[in-house]
């Protein structure tokens, strides 16, 4: 695997500081929604269902289901080369949203359906990582 520690990092700001706090602590937050109780997938201002601005974050399961994916063969970043190709996926959450996130696992392994769960390993991967469910810490 490349060095991780070139991994290029996320911008924080007032909207994803406690999502990425989070993280660093091996853990994954939602913002739901006070005024309809819905919940956002990404971090933002304004609920994108109702537009309140009344957004609070709250523990999320980590676990979720594939439902799309793709190989990317060429990532931007040069620290992602080695490693290509990356999964990269659309995830069901129980929680009631989707997110789109890597998967860490062999890409002949995935499918649609797939149950996956949080990798704890925050301290390599910047932003909230999955893996397939059951494959273990890797």
């Amino acid at each position: 695997m490349a060095d991780d520690a070139r991994y290029p990092r996320p911008l924080v700001d007032a909207d994803n500081r406690a999502m990425l706090e989070a993280w660093r602590e091996g853990r994954l937050v939602l913002q739901r929604c006070a005024e309809c109780g819905r919940v956002a997938s990404y971090p933002r201002p304004l609920c994108p269902h109702c537009w309140s601005e009344r957004l609070g974050f709250e523990a999320a399961s980590g676990r979720g289901r594939i439902v799309a994916w793709s190989l990317v063969h060429r990532p931007n970043h040069e620290s992602f080369f080695a490693e290509a190709p990356i999964v990269l996926a659309e995830i069901a959450l129980p929680e009631g949203t989707n997110v789109i996130a890597r998967v860490v696992a062999e890409p002949e392994s995935v499918r649609s359906g797939r149950p996956v769960e949080i990798v704890s390993e925050p301290e390599r991967y910047p932003l909230p990582t999955f893996r397939l469910a059951g494959e273990g810490e890797g």
